[in-house]
C-alpha cells in the first residue's frame, strides 16, 4: 500500500533528542525551543516567534490576544479544520463563515466586506495547501474597519505572498508542526507575533498567565499570576526533533515541490481533456508543495476514484467537511451569503499521496492508475 503520508526524518533529529536527555532539561523553553524560535525569527524576518504545543494552541493564544469576547463575531472560511473555529468559539464568539474561491479554495476576499458588522473583531484566513490568500486586499479591509487579522498558516510554512513568508503578514500567524505537515515534530506549532504591542502579553499567556519569562530574563525578582493563560509550551524532546527539521527546511520543501510538479505536469493531459481540474497557484504566491489535489466531477465520482485507487494499493483521501454544515458549526456559527463553492468544490477534491523523498516510480504508478480510471 502506498501510504498517504510518511513523516520525514532526515537529519539530526535523533541526535538532538539524545542531546536533550544529556542536558537534563525536558520541559519547554529550553535550548531547543529557543533555537527553533530564533530560526523562525531570522529566516522569516518575524518580530517574535513563540513555539507552542500545537497550531490549535497558537490559534487559542491569538484569540486571547485579540481580546475576543462573548458576542464578538469572527469571520473565516467554512472549508477548514475545526481548530480554526474552535479557538474563537471557546471565547464565546459567533463564527461567521464566508464562501471560498473556486480556484484556490481560500476565502473569497471580495465577500469579506459584506460579512463585516459592528460586532466583527477578527478575520481569520486559512492558506489552503500552502497557497496564500489575497493578503493585500484583506489587510486593506482590516485597516478600514479596524479589525485584527489572524493567518492560519498551519499548511503554509515556507510559502510566500509577494515574497513575504506566510504567517508574517497579518497581526498574528499560526504554524503547525503536526506530523502530517512538511516540517514536523509529531505535535507542535508556533505563534508569530507581528505587532510589537502584543509581544509581552503573548509571553504571559503562553506561560499560564504568569510573568515567568520576564523573571528568567532577570527583569523582575519573582513571578506571579498576572493574566489569563494556559500551558502552551512545547517539550524539549519535540523541540529538538523540530530543530533538526528546520535545519533542512529548504531541502524538504524543494523535494516536495519536485514531486508536486511531477504530478502536475503528468496529469495536465487529463486536465486539458476536462476529466479533472488541477490546483491553481496565483502569480504572487509561492507554495511549499504541502498538498497535491485534483478535482473530479462530483462526490460520486470522487468516491469511485478513492475506492479504485485503494484497490490498486494507493491511499488517497478527501479533505474537510465544511464546518457550517456540521452540528457544532450550526450551533456556534452562521454562513454569510450564498454557499456557491464551499460545499460543491469540497465534494470534488481528492488528495493524492505526497511526502518527502517520494520517488518518481511511485508517482508515475499513481498517475498511471488515475489515467486508467478515467479511460
Amino acid at each position: 500500500m502506498i501510504k498517504f503520508n510518511i513523516p520525514a526524518v532526515i537529519g539530526n533529529e535523533e541526535k538532538f533528542i539524545r542531546d536533550v536527555i544529556g542536558y537534563k532539561k525536558f520541559s519547554g523553553d529550553g535550548d531547543f525551543n529557543r533555537k527553533c524560535a530564533n530560526w523562525i525569527e531570522q529566516n522569516f524576518s518575524c518580530h517574535k516567534s513563540l513555539i507552542t504545543s500545537s497550531c490549535t494552541h497558537s490559534l487559542e493564544m491569538a484569540a486571547i490576544l485579540a481580546d475576543v469576547k462573548e458576542g464578538d463575531e469572527v469571520i473565516m472560511p467554512s472549508f477548514t479544520f475545526v481548530s480554526t473555529a474552535n479557538a474563537f468559539a471557546l471565547r464565546g464568539a459567533k463564527i461567521v463563515f464566508v464562501d471560498i474561491r473556486k480556484d484556490t479554495m481560500n476565502i473569497d476576499e471580495k465577500l469579506i466586506e459584506a460579512a463585516i458588522t459592528r460586532k466583527t473583531k477578527v478575520i481569520v484566513l486559512v492558506h489552503y495547501a500552502g497557497v496564500s490568500c489575497e493578503m493585500n486586499y484583506i489587510m486593506m479591509l482590516a485597516k478600514k474597519y479596524n479589525v485584527i487579522v489572524v493567518e492560519d498558516a498551519a499548511q503554509g510554512v515556507m510559502s510566500t505572498y509577494e515574497d513575504k513568508p506566510l504567517g508574517t503578514i497579518a497581526h498574528f500567524g499560526c504554524y503547525s508542526f503536526h506530523e502530517t505537515k512538511n516540517i514536523h515534530c509529531g505535535e507542535g506549532g508556533a505563534l508569530l507575533v507581528n505587532d510589537v504591542s502584543y509581544v509581552e502579553r503573548s509571553e504571559i499567556i503562553r506561560e499560564k498567565g504568569t510573568d515567568r519569562s520576564r523573571f528568567f530574563r532577570g527583569q523582575i525578582d519573582k513571578y506571579s499570576w498576572v493574566d489569563l493563560g494556559s500551558s502552551y509550551l512545547l517539550s524539549e524532546f519535540n523541540a529538538g526533533f523540530l530543530f533538526g527539521q528546520l535545519q533542512n527546511a529548504v531541502h524538504i520543501t524543494n523535494d516536495r515541490l519536485k514531486s508536486w510538479d511531477e504530478y502536475y505536469f503528468s496529469l495536465k493531459e487529463l486536465s486539458d481533456k476536462e476529466y479533472i481540474e488541477l490546483p491553481t497557484i496565483p502569480d504572487e504566491c509561492k507554495h511549499n508543495g504541502h498538498i497535491f489535489y485534483i478535482k473530479v466531477k462530483d462526490r460520486t465520482e470522487r468516491a469511485k476514484l478513492i475506492s479504485f485507487l485503494k484497490d490498486q494499493g494507493i491511499m488517497s483521501v478527501f479533505h474537510y467537511i465544511p464546518l457550517h454544515s456540521s452540528q457544532a458549526g450550526k450551533k456556534f456559527g452562521r454562513f454569510n451569503g450564498i454557499d456557491r463553492y464551499t460545499t460543491s468544490e469540497s465534494e470534488r477534491l481528492v488528495r493524492l499521496p505526497l511526502f518527502y523523498n517520494m520517488d518518481s516510480e511511485t508517482i508515475l504508478y499513481i498517475i498511471e492508475k488515475i489515467r486508467r480510471f478515467f479511460q
